[in-house]
């Protein structure tokens, strides 16, 4: 394909992809459900399993395998740009008072999934290994079952936290927060995860990249953090300026990770966490709004290629039977633990289900750790595609189960009870009686 070809079939993909997958997330938002679920829908549509089979011709000509890299960068470029900003906006301080329970129910709501996770994988896997495993299932592989059950969507339970209006109220900061440090948690396991893999560049052994991993965040951390402060704050850049140069930050950081095996969602969230806010501590609107409009306008290129890997031929009996057993397991591991620990932590029924539900969207958070697991051989294809399958069912689930929880909360109510002076209506009329307040 000669280069004027290539640039043709770029654009027209481009395009495709852009006004699909907004349309799509238009389409799902219009049905109450998150931005993301009608991306991901799109890009699945778009994959081999659907326009694939449908019309092979016309997929082959709209995605030549030529365009594939540039698809690829486009889409790791997307990421890097919104887990830099997902990493600038995680603040624990909205711990608060709320600091107990939101760190009880975070652990909670990792430990339990993990376990059960890892549990599964090692009871199950010769099922395991009908869905394109190999005869040995190594631990990293284990681990990673656990983290794709742990995970929580922040952005996603954001969204969804702000859309039923439960952004000042107790479980929606409880979850919030212990959603912010559940993320935490699972990205560090995962990073040593990928690390034990033995992905990426670098050809060394795992403990080395380890041991330079450590040294890269602790320079970030001690380094980086106090140079882009006063650089920031003491020179007033101007805001197309430092954007530019915040972006290439993060790529800079996301290349460094990946060369150590790490995947460039590390680096990426990595250089969000250490840039600093403003000198109140403040989130920077001049940096964020920009972060957002970029992040949005190129996430449809990662679920473009996130469609592009799930496999619906491959989906047998066992697969959809995985399927349903692991959506099970997702949401009752996370509603459960997220009940209990909030209850414990003094939360009341109702406001610990809230929490439960809440904690149970996965989104586009568990579609970036599939990918990377993708990349790394811990999941096979097929096994990818029913743990996507399990993100998107368990985030649709999210919203009818929240309003689940509000109508037992509204029939659990008790009705306010009458004032001994007020008057009785029925009482009023059968003896003639105008009661107070009539005709007005």
């Amino acid at each position: 394909m000669s280069p004027d070809a290539l640039i043709a079939h770029l654009v027209g993909a481009s395009a495709l992809i852009l006004v699909a997958a907004h349309a799509g997330g238009g389409l799902a938002r219009r049905l109450g459900q998150p931005y993301i679920v009608g991306q991901l829908a799109a890009g699945i549509a778009l994959g081999p399993s659907l326009l694939g089979a449908l019309a092979p011709r016309a997929y082959d000509d709209l995605f030549p395998a030529a365009i594939g890299p540039a698809l690829t960068g486009f889409s790791q470029f997307s990421l890097v740009v919104f887990l830099f900003a997902v990493g600038y906006e995680l603040d624990l301080t909205i711990l608060g008072d709320r600091a107990r329970v939101s760190v009880t129910v975070a652990l909670a709501s990792f430990v339990v999934p993990m376990t059960v996770g890892c549990g599964a994988a090692l009871l199950f896997r010769d099922t395991l290994r009908d869905l394109g495993g190999g005869r040995e299932l190594p631990a990293a592989a284990v681990v990673f079952a656990g983290i794709a059950l742990s995970i929580t969507a922040v952005p996603v339970l954001t969204a969804i936290v702000r859309e039923n209006g439960l952004t000042r109220t107790v479980p929606g900061v409880v979850a919030v927060s212990a959603a912010g440090i559940l993320d935490a948690v699972c990205w560090t396991v995962l990073a040593g995860t990928m690390l034990n893999s033995g992905a990426g560049e670098a050809a060394l052994a795992w403990p080395w990249r380890a041991a330079l991993a450590v040294g890269f965040v602790t320079v970030m951390a001690l380094a980086a953090r106090p140079v882009l402060r006063r650089l920031l704050w003491r020179t007033r850049l101007e805001p197309s300026l430092r954007l530019a140069l915040l972006i290439g930050f993060a790529l800079g950081s996301a290349w460094v990770t990946h060369w150590l095996g790490l995947h460039v969602i590390f680096g990426a969230l990595l250089a969000g966490l250490v840039t600093p806010r403003e000198e109140g501590g403040t989130l920077d609107p001049d940096l964020l709004r920009p972060l957002h409009e970029v992040g949005s306008l190129l996430l449809p290129f990662f679920f473009v290629l996130s469609g592009q890997s799930v496999a619906l031929d491959s989906m047998s009996g066992t697969g959809w039977a995985v399927l349903l057993a692991v959506t099970v397991l997702a949401v009752t591991t996370k509603v459960g633990s997220g009940l209990v620990s909030a209850r414990l932590g003094g939360l009341d029924r109702h406001d610990a289900r809230t929490v439960g539900v809440l904690l149970s969207a996965r989104g586009l958070t568990e579609l970036i750790a599939l990918n990377a697991g993708l990349e790394a051989g811990l999941v096979s294809a097929p096994l990818y595609t029913v743990l996507v399958f399990m993100a998107l069912a368990t985030t649709l689930l999210t919203q009818p189960l929240l309003v689940l929880t509000r109508r037992l909360a509204a029939r659990d109510r008790p009705a306010a009870p009458v004032p001994a002076t007020a008057p009785q209506p029925y009482a009023a009329a059968e003896g003639g009686v105008e009661g107070p307040g009539r005709g007005e």
